[in-house]
């Protein structure tokens, strides 16, 4: 395309001419649990499983191939928090192209390491995205450097579109699409696609509660901003190629909130033994929140990254954990005697709990009298049903207990 081209449906089937054999055709399959549990067709489409696991790939090689032999001698820069630098970083690798990847501080360490294993040179700076950004302009002026845009560029949009054509060839017959929006690339190329492939297919737009950037830009309000576990998606302002395009071709952006985010991460563990970062799960999200548009309609998810901090999963999990009901904290007062605790650990047993944490707790509870002793469990349990039955169980052999969030 020339630089002042515009995404077209034609600019996207030539990217995909453009990165066919050297970017993946991601699975897109029927999910019959998500089905079950949402009441709508459910369609998965997993760009986790791209090699740097996230759909940035097709816009970074889609721009990277379009470069002119001096500006790939000349190398390239890229300011992402994470997976467009990887995706730059590896296909860059690939071409032969030097890059530098320009990288928030706080950028999580996985897909820091994982940008400088693909020969990238990587630095950390700023504190915010936009701090970063602009230390990334700075750069690419002073050193020579193009630019390598995450989102607003037409060579990057339409390489994101191809998302689009690989859906409808596997499901032709989608009633929607749900796509996460952070500075709008992906959503737009899709929208273009789509559109032109099936022109009263519905493209709607998620964004966190956190980082409500398009979802504001669409009602001309002045959005908030949060710290967000979907900070693949935490942008302070759209694309000035793509918000047009969204404009023109989506129905709505709407928001999600945090706690939606995380349960749609275990959702997916669960039901689909996927491994999703908190953007790539805003679409289960918003399909769980707003429910009553999707049901019985064919919709077409698009989980867009796979790139999460595993100590941060392991928080989530055990949070969905809490939250599902499968771990639960008890406080059972017993006399303080021996063999006290043996009985108490005995009748969990019987009634089908798994202890994971035992805590006394004598000097320090103000309301406990002498002689007696509060213990606290962390039980594995089999929901909230089976918690009742262990309150019962207890109860019944007596031992008081109670359960306990604090």
């Amino acid at each position: 395309m020339a630089a002042n081209a515009r995404v077209t449906p034609e600019s996207i089937r030539q990217a995909a001419a453009v990165i066919a054999g050297n970017v993946e055709k991601t699975p897109c399959f029927e999910s019959r649990a998500l089905s079950e549990a949402t009441g709508a067709r459910v369609w998965l489409k997993f760009e986790s499983h791209q090699f740097t696991s996230s759909f940035k790939e097709r816009g970074a090689l889609n721009k990277l191939s379009s470069l002119s032999a001096a500006e790939r001698a000349a190398g390239v820069l890229a300011v992402s928090a994470g997976n467009h630098a990887q995706g730059v970083a590896y296909h860059a690798q690939r071409l032969g192209i030097r890059a530098l990847i320009v990288m928030p501080r706080l950028t999580p360490h996985v897909k820091v390491q994982r940008t400088r294993r693909f020969g990238a040179e990587v630095l950390l700076t700023g504190e915010t995205f936009d701090e970063t950004k602009t230390a990334g302009l700075a750069l690419a002026a002073e050193r020579g450097l193009v630019l390598i845009h995450p989102y607003d560029d037409e060579h990057v949009i339409s390489g994101q579109g191809t998302v689009a054509l690989e859906m409808l060839a596997a499901q032709p017959a989608l009633d929607a699409i749900i796509v996460p929006v952070g500075g709008g690339g992906l959503i737009a190329g899709i929208a273009v696609a789509a559109k032109d492939i099936n022109p009263g297919i519905e493209i709607l737009g998620v964004e966190t509660e956190s980082y409500p950037a398009v979802h504001c830009a669409l009602r001309g309000a002045a959005p908030a901003f949060a710290h967000t576990i979907a900070e693949g998606i935490a942008l302070k302002e759209p694309g000035g190629r793509a918000l047009p395009i969204i404009r023109e071709k989506v129905a709505d952006v709407v928001l999600v909130s945090e706690s939606e985010i995380e349960q749609a991460i275990v959702m997916l563990l669960e039901a689909e033994k996927a491994v999703v970062e908190g953007a790539g799960a805003a679409p289960l999200a918003a399909l769980v929140r707003y429910g009553e548009r999707f049901r019985g309609r064919r919709v077409g998810l698009v989980v867009s990254g796979g790139n999460i901090d595993p100590l941060l999963l392991s928080e989530i999990i055990t949070r969905g954990l809490v939250k599902a009901g499968r771990l639960a904290r008890l406080r059972v007062r017993v006399r303080d005697l021996p063999g006290s605790l043996a009985r108490v650990t005995a009748c969990l047993a019987a009634a089908g709990a798994n202890i994971e944490e035992v805590h006394h707790q004598r000097a320090f509870a103000a309301d406990l009298p002498l002689q007696q002793v509060e213990i606290e469990f962390v039980l594995q349990t089999r929901g909230p049903e089976h918690v009742r039955e262990l309150l019962a169980a207890l109860d019944g052999a007596g031992f008081p207990a109670r359960v306990t969030l604090d």
